[in-house]
């Protein structure tokens, strides 16, 4: 039973994308009518800020885990139910890991692929097997997952890595699956 789902996501938003934009929204208003927490990166800005302030503003409860050192950067929100500082990037990807149930990996840069990759060879290695669902809205993560294919062919995946994830194309899809 998911009880709390960890969200990798942006701390930007997206250029004219309102659809990523209501997606997010979407997902939020899913989390609360579950009865779902957040585990969140922190923030109160981009798709970070937008996900959690929709769960709030529902009465949801959302925790953010951010390290000291992004604290100036990304504006840490401090409404959020509960909020951890951490010291390290490592330690915030940890806490997040450590205290879901479930994870989903919507758009966003280089940190949320990163996170991504670090949970994805964790469940591939059986450090930890917990759901990962990744929103390939508009084919956002098709060249990602076409990468996955290239790795596949060349012999350097410890298994199928499509056994190892969900492949969603919008949060209606994620409804039935939490």
């Amino acid at each position: 039973m998911v009880r709390k789902i960890c969200v990798f996501c942006g701390s930007n938003k997206p250029n004219n994308n309102n659809e990523i934009e209501n997606e997010v929204k979407t997902l939020g208003k899913l989390l609360i009518d579950k009865k779902i927490d957040l585990v969140y990166g922190g923030a109160k800005i981009g798709l970070m800020g937008i996900i959690a302030d929709t769960i709030l503003l529902g009465g949801g409860y959302v925790t953010g885990i951010i390290p000291r050192i992004l604290s100036k950067k990304e504006i840490i929100n401090e409404d959020v139910s509960k909020l951890i500082i951490v010291e390290t990037m490592h330690e915030r990807k940890k806490k997040m890991y450590d205290i879901s149930d479930a994870f989903i990996v919507l758009p966003g840069g280089i940190g949320t692929l990163e996170e991504f990759s670090e949970i994805l060879t964790w469940k591939i290695l059986g450090i930890k097997n917990k759901p990962i669902f990744v929103l390939n809205l508009n084919g956002y993560y098709d060249f990602l997952l076409n990468q996955f294919q290239v790795m596949k062919e060349n012999n350097f995946l410890y298994s199928d890595i499509y056994k190892e994830i969900t492949i969603i194309k919008n949060i209606k899809e994620l409804e039935k699956l939490i």
